[in-house]
């Protein structure tokens, strides 16, 4: 028993047909599936993967195929949400799939969808323009929900979030998109972040742009590390300039 694929349209946003064509001497058990439609707008499960799942019960035919195995085994694929399988007279099958859409990064091997729930794709090559997560296995939805809060923060002073670290002592650390890093310790860690921040408007873009790293973990300061090529900076200047903001 041989099978082969015939790929009549691309499988788009608004998914595509395959025919499938069974051939050989009793190759058939009873009425053979030709055709197989996958509806979705899915980028991150290939057809070839699709098809190396499908074909032990494409196999089966029209009768026999187990559209309750089709199902498990698509919603077994990485990044998978939802499925629908149904059959279609006479020989066909309907599959419609949603994906999930992950949100972030955890760790180095897997991703969060919007609520939290652990994702692991074969690779997360492709996503790494998304923001990364570290910390405690089991707090996924906890640090998310907080990293949400650190990152309208931060947005709020035109700064964008590349990475929220949580080690196992909970002290916090985070990392901008413009290499900037933060230790904010675990005592208050978003007032140390929010004070620091407010210390920034007396700066200007340009001081900003020369931070390498601010250590917030002091109770009355903060520690600010400059890039090597930052020029002096004339603080009793720029005290004098925003005398009336302190």
């Amino acid at each position: 028993m041989r099978l082969r694929f015939l790929l009549l349209t691309l499988i788009l946003l608004g998914g595509g047909w395959w025919s499938w064509q069974q051939f050989g001497e009793n190759a058939l058990r009873g009425q053979p599936i030709r055709y197989v439609r996958i509806e979705g707008a899915f980028q991150y499960t290939s057809k070839d993967r699709l098809k190396q799942v499908l074909a032990p019960q494409m196999k089966l035919g029209y009768y026999h195929a187990d559209m309750q195995a089709i199902h498990q085994a698509i919603k077994a694929l990485p990044l998978v949400d939802k499925v629908d399988v149904k059959r279609v007279w006479p020989d066909a099958v309907h599959i419609k799939i949603t994906e999930q859409k992950p949100v972030v990064r955890w760790g180095n091997s897997a991703l969060l969808n919007k609520q939290g729930d652990l994702l692991v794709p074969d690779s997360i090559e492709e996503f790494k323009n998304l923001p990364l997560i570290t910390g405690p296995a089991g707090q996924e939805k906890k640090l998310l929900e907080i990293m949400k809060g650190v990152y309208i923060v931060l947005k709020d002073k035109s700064m964008q979030l590349a990475e929220f670290h949580v080690n196992e002592r909970r002290a916090w650390r985070i990392k901008l998109a413009n290499g900037m890093e933060m230790q904010l310790g675990r005592k208050a860690p978003l007032e140390n972040m929010q004070r620091f921040l407010k210390t920034m408007d007396l700066l200007g873009e340009e001081q900003i742009a020369m931070i390498a790293s601010v250590d917030t973990r002091y109770p009355n300061g903060f520690a600010v590390t400059w890039k090597p090529e930052a020029p002096a900076i004339d603080w009793k200047a720029i005290a004098e300039k925003n005398k009336n903001l302190i």
